[in-house]
């Protein structure tokens, strides 16, 4: 069965970036650009998925992280940020994904479809994390990792959809220099 031919205005909307259509239902306004940015970097790595193999994972061109890696970070991330943002600190599950974002789980490979679902979910998580976030807590003191940095709930979110473009760009560089 073929897919219904899109309308003029479907497909702009298709092209435009996701800051571009608007606000994300039930995102409070201050967190929309913390959203924006993921479903962005969701967007652009759906869109990447077909390029990607197992050889171009592991392959760290010029000695910089592999493509795997920054997937795996990115995911990572996301997770520990909304965990500290919840005023969590981290789990030992936590720490073992931490530990194995390098390379992955020993034994494990991790097919390139498995990892940008894994984020995804994160995504998924993140974005309802986003949902439940009262935006009268955002100025509220959190801290991070064992050292217990400051920082505040706007402060952690916003860094984990900065964090995640600047990892997605690197990927797309990574994948970009070894096609």
């Amino acid at each position: 069965m073929t897919e219904p031919e899109k309308t003029e205005p479907e497909r702009t909307e298709q092209l435009r970036e996701v800051w571009l259509r608007g606000p994300i239902d039930g995102i409070p306004g201050q967190l929309q650009p913390v959203a924006h940015a993921l479903e962005q970097a969701r967007e652009e790595l759906r869109g990447l998925l077909p390029e990607l193999s197992m050889e171009l994972l592991r392959t760290r061109p010029g000695g910089v992280a592999s493509a795997g890696f920054h997937l795996r970070h990115m995911a990572g991330v996301l997770n520990r940020l909304c965990s500290y943002a919840r005023g969590e600190m981290l789990s030992e599950e936590q720490f073992r994904f931490l530990a194995e974002e390098k390379n992955g789980p020993a034994g494990s490979e991790a097919s390139p479809a498995e990892l940008v679902s894994a984020f995804e979910w994160q995504v998924d998580q993140t974005i309802a994390q986003l949902r439940a976030t009262d935006d009268q807590t955002l100025d509220e003191l959190r801290y991070v990792g064992r050292q217990r940095i400051p920082s505040t709930v706007r402060g952690l979110l916003f860094h984990a959809a900065e964090h995640t473009q600047r990892h997605l760009g690197q990927l797309l560089v990574t994948v970009r220099v070894q096609r």
